[in-house]
């Protein structure tokens, strides 16, 4: 087993980092899969006049990752730069291939950050807006933070998507044959 609690806290903070990634990379990809549905027009337009459009929510998204995780362990992940107001409006300039180019920077912004990570930083504080928070808090108030999000994104997808939507998960009525294959994956793999 393990020979002093440093070595156990070194490889939970690992084993953290290793999943914590895994789950950014799926909110990732299962966010891009609903947006890839949708028009231009559709990506901007608004379902409720003081609602976000899917353009908005890239844009504030982007600008989030970008403030949280740029010199992530060094500064306030607020940065000065931001300006978060002006992420909840559309401009002309806001076109989707510039606001997907902004999404994709904020993206390699935050896996950089992580890949960079060590167990040994999880006890570090870092401060957001001032106000301190263990590496691990600040990283679960994003992915929490992101989630929400993208849910709201994927929600907005399949709205303006209508019949034409490809499901993201299963099915609806396929659950039982889904877990009879997952059960046969693993009966040929054990």
């Amino acid at each position: 087993m393990f020979t002093d609690r440093k070595s156990r806290a070194k490889l939970l903070g690992s084993q953290y980092l290793d999943d914590v990634i895994q789950q950014f990379r799926q909110l990732k990809d299962h966010t891009e899969k609903g947006m890839m549905q949708v028009s231009d027009d559709d990506f901007i337009k608004l379902l409720h006049p003081d609602g976000n459009s899917i353009a908005v929510l890239v844009k504030h998204l982007a600008g989030n990752m970008r403030s949280r995780w740029s010199d992530f362990l060094v500064s306030d992940g607020e940065k000065a730069d931001r300006d978060r107001d002006t992420e909840f409006e559309h401009t002309q300039v806001d076109t989707r291939r510039r606001l997907m180019e902004k999404w994709e920077e904020g993206w390699a912004i935050l896996f950089n950050t992580l890949a960079s990570l060590e167990p040994d930083d999880m006890n570090k504080t870092i401060y957001i807006r001032s106000e301190p928070h263990s590496v691990v808090r600040a990283i679960n108030r994003q992915l929490i933070h992101y989630s929400t999000h993208s849910g709201q994104i994927i929600m907005l997808s399949k709205y303006w998507a209508g019949d034409k939507w490809n499901t993201l998960s299963i099915p609806k009525g396929d659950s039982a044959i889904f877990n009879k294959k997952m059960v046969e994956k693993r009966s040929a793999t054990d």
